[in-house]
């Protein structure tokens, strides 16, 4: 059963298939620099530039950014942003198909959309890729002072919806450190391990099995707020506590937190979806 239906949907799943191939053709006028690098700048319509890479390209590329209209209800110099949204999934439809096509196996696609169409464009492509191949819808603040003549609400945000050919085997590389955020790590305690800061010991969740009083350095006993739970199994954080990896504050008679390591950190930092 498809997972969203509209009006001539069933012409464009197939409109993918029927584009015929065209091949690129170079215009040396236009040309500059080494002629064997895989660059390319392809004027024409996307459809048909898509269908034309196919041979070329098909299950190689690593990464594809697509930034298409918004459907924002305006009339460009160079297209017409007001389709009827039956029109308009019409239109993005084999276009995406194409792009799954070109994308390889541990490859990633991103797609910037606002709030007019987003919605519809995730749907469609859990279809097309997959629901389990969703990694992250990306906010990006696009305004950072509020729009006083909006109607509404000021609209301060775009999105960035990001698939992967195949979840299971992508994942993103790390940010780069920076030094505000090494500077951090202290070792208050003159931790044999080296730097480090703290995190919260639990959950934002009650579960009982995890609801139980933890004993600190000073013999006093602690549970976590009201709401909430440990954020590990008991044995696993004894363990914690038999390594030294919690802090129980400099006197050992408060909630105590995970330690994080600065050495451990090599790996960089995990990117946001902010």
């Amino acid at each position: 059963m498809p997972i969203l239906d509209w009006l001539n949907k069933g012409e464009a799943v197939k409109t993918a298939r029927h584009v015929p191939y065209r091949l690129l053709q170079g215009v040396k006028s236009l040309s500059y620099g080494d002629a064997d690098t895989e660059n390319m700048l392809i004027q024409g319509d996307n459809l048909e530039a898509l269908k034309a890479l196919l041979p070329l390209y098909a299950g190689k590329v690593k990464c594809i950014y697509i930034d298409p209209p918004y459907n924002t209800k305006s009339a460009f110099e160079h297209y017409d942003d007001n389709l009827e949204h039956s029109q308009w999934l019409c239109m993005m439809y084999p276009r995406l198909e194409m792009l799954r096509e070109l994308l390889s196996e541990d490859g990633s696609i991103w797609l910037s959309i606002d709030d007019n169409e987003a919605h519809y464009l995730k749907v469609i492509m859990d279809e097309v890729f997959g629901r389990r191949n969703f990694v992250a819808n990306a906010i990006w603040q696009k305004k950072f002072s509020p729009q006083n003549d909006a109607k509404w609400i000021s609209d301060s945000h775009d999105h960035v919806l990001c698939y992967a050919k195949n979840k299971t085997i992508w994942f993103p590389n790390p940010l780069p450190r920076s030094e505000k955020m090494d500077d951090r790590y202290k070792n208050p305690d003159n931790d044999p391990k080296g730097l480090w800061t703290s995190t919260d010991l639990t959950r934002a969740e009650h579960r009982d099995r995890d609801y139980w009083a933890l004993k600190t350095p000073s013999g006093r006993e602690v549970f976590p707020a009201r709401g909430r739970s440990w954020s590990r199994p008991k044995e696993n954080i004894d363990k914690l506590t038999a390594e030294g990896r919690l802090w129980f504050g400099s006197n050992g008679d408060k909630m105590p937190r995970l330690k994080k390591y600065l050495d451990e950190m090599d790996g960089g930092v995990t990117p946001q979806s902010l």
